[in-house]
């Protein structure tokens, strides 16, 4: 079932129990050139914002796929076993949709991708630069809820030998960021 454009769901239906789970893997391409030398790179042209740009699964959203479709085709040969209902969500627009359309999870919320059956629980499949072969899980969200906020830096010009009569909006915009590059750091 195709879900906020490019969004699909698929259900594994066991025999056994009411019960359902969801994994979820994001699965977009992103307006990105890679610049690697292998036989498998991304080639792939595409418009973005009006431009055109290459397109490739970075952040890892290639191993995202391959993960959940390996989850998928390991749960699909133990669908006699397996005690419920396991909902595949494979997500667009993890990176936001492109401005002025809509897109990623909460479309596909909207969409009724969580609806029929609705999972207990959702687990997120994501790659971490951590130890090969961990896995690890943390209760709650994890890497979840990016936000896209505008600040607006008003200034006032003055001349260079009287910078007290004006307001610099460059000093103040790399205050802003210095500032806000601490919430995720000390808080």
């Amino acid at each position: 079932m195709l879900k906020s454009g490019t969004g699909v769901v698929g259900t594994l239906r066991a025999g056994k129990g009411l019960r359902s789970i969801g994994l979820r893997a994001d699965m977009d391409a992103l307006p990105v050139v890679e610049e690697v030398d292998l036989p498998f790179k991304s080639v792939a042209r595409a418009t973005f914002n009006g431009q055109d740009v290459g397109v490739m699964h970075a952040c890892g959203h290639d191993a995202h796929t391959a993960m959940l479709l390996g989850a998928a085709e390991v749960l699909a040969k133990q669908k006699a076993d397996l005690p419920g209902t396991v909902v595949f969500i494979f997500q667009p627009a993890e990176e936001n949709p492109p401005p002025g359309e809509k897109g990623g999870a909460p479309q596909m919320v909207v969409e009724g991708a969580l609806a029929n059956p609705k999972p207990e629980a959702i687990f997120g499949l994501h790659v971490w630069p951590d130890s090969a072969g961990r896995i690890t899980y943390r209760p709650r969200g994890a890497m979840s809820a990016s936000d896209a906020i505008d600040i607006v830096v008003r200034g006032r010009q003055t001349h260079g030998a009287q910078p007290w009569r004006g307001v610099d909006p460059i000093v103040v915009s790399a205050q802003i960021i210095a500032a806000l590059q601490t919430i995720p750091s000390r808080q």
